[in-house]
């Protein structure tokens, strides 16, 4: 039987388990920079320039604007 240990020791978990990591990551920064939006447009920069400034699309940061309390 193929237990929990040989398949850990596998490369197919072995990417995929680094595979999720990365995309763990990735999901962090992008949360973390829309949790900078309100601050920076309540500083008085405009839309297009806190997307340009946090590398995110104008879309992104209209979505955070809209769904602030």
């Amino acid at each position: 039987m193929f237990g929990l240990s040989e398949l850990k020791q596998t490369r197919f978990y072995q990417e995929a388990f680094q595979e999720g990591v990365e995309q763990g990551i990735e999901q962090g920064k992008v949360q973390g920079k829309l949790k900078a939006v309100p601050a920076m447009l309540a500083a008085g920069l405009t839309v297009e320039q806190v997307a340009e400034a946090l590398d995110l699309s104008v879309e992104e940061v209209r979505q955070v604007t809209q769904n602030q309390p």
